[in-house]
């Protein structure tokens, strides 16, 4: 199909693997331990309005007028968006006057994190795999606050050098919720395209041109690709935190426009999981526990190289407070 007609302190950090397994934290002095104050454990809610503020500070807004044939917007990155007003309804009638419009991209891990909108993909079994992100886009149209509905399509030209260079094999994937209100990606299939028009992504001169008639969630991607074998992974964090107060993430070195999540916490062993056996043996990755702290984040980072069925620990003593710019800046500084 032809692509016109689709449409980042970690200062000085070196990279130090370590092997996923159990370890006893010793004392330096058995007599007279210094045991760390461990931190309030944080309810959901404020967990959650960590995530939800800092989805909100990457939010941009436009507004346009009804009456034009095209509207042509550009983004911070320099995103071009282009939609067809008189494609919009608004309680099935047409839309006249002032359209609001309700934009985000996210493009590094810093984001993904803060944000918690990882790059996992359904694959075809039900399981989730990792995907190599072009951009993550989250498109809405309102007015008076009232949710428009949309005929045609939409066009999005991305600059693949936002994310390393052009990709011919990247696809379009729509981002629904899940059960457990976490995001997932679910690639568009025209042979099945679900009540949508035709959609999806070219890539040429540069560009990704993405075209798809879709308010929601959209992304560039394609599955992460590695043919060592694989296995579950589990990381133990702290007392008092699971995955309704916090989160745990995995970045692969080397994929700087990537972020898993261990979207699973096993209540009996206590332990947060990768359960569908995706992890390569070998990877060199780094283990994130994100959660939150009067108000500000709290983090543990843990170089890991993974072995089969390996345990990350995770204590008080390795949790530290940070502000969100420092904590994506120390993100996206990861190799």
């Amino acid at each position: 199909m032809s692509a016109f007609a689709l449409f980042s302190f970690l200062t000085a950090c070196e990279y130090e693997p370590v092997d996923i397994t159990p370890v006893e934290n010793t004392p330096e002095n058995p007599t007279n331990p210094e045991v760390p104050e461990a931190p309030e454990v944080p309810t959901a809610a404020q967990f959650n309005a960590l995530q939800d503020s800092a989805l909100e500070n990457i939010t941009q807004e436009f507004t346009f007028d009804a009456s034009q044939s095209m509207v042509t917007l550009t983004s911070e990155k320099g995103v071009t968006i282009t939609l067809y007003p008189g494609c919009l309804s608004k309680n099935g009638n047409p839309v006249t006057g002032t359209v609001d419009l309700e934009y985000i991209e996210v493009f590094n891990r810093g984001n993904m994190l803060t944000a918690n909108k990882p790059t996992m993909g359904l694959m075809p079994n039900g399981d989730k795999g990792l995907l190599i992100s072009g951009g993550e886009f989250y498109i809405n149209a309102t007015q008076g606050g009232v949710q428009l509905e949309m005929s045609c399509g939409m066009q999005l030209m991305v600059p693949a050098t936002l994310t390393g260079g052009q990709d011919n094999d990247m696809r379009l994937w729509f981002g629904g919720i899940d059960e457990n209100g976490e995001l997932v990606w679910d690639e568009v299939n025209n042979e099945n395209p679900q009540g949508q028009q035709e959609a999806g992504v070219g890539a040429e001169g540069g560009n990704y041109f993405c075209y798809f008639n879709h308010f929601g969630w959209t992304n560039v991607d394609r599955f992460y690709n590695d043919p060592r074998p694989k296995t579950t992974i589990y990381v133990d964090v702290p007392e008092g935190y699971d995955n309704t107060n916090s989160a745990v993430f995995l970045a692969y070195v080397g994929e700087t426009n990537a972020l898993a999540s261990l979207d699973t916490y096993d209540e009996d062993l206590e332990l947060f999981t990768e359960h569908y056996g995706q992890i390569p043996i070998g990877l060199e990755c780094y283990v994130i526990f994100v959660s939150e702290q009067d108000g500000e984040w709290i983090y543990a980072i843990k170089a890991a190289t993974i072995v089969e069925d390996g345990i990350i620990t995770i204590t008080d003593a390795d949790l530290n407070s940070i502000t969100e710019a420092q904590l994506i800046a120390l993100i996206d500084a990861l190799p």
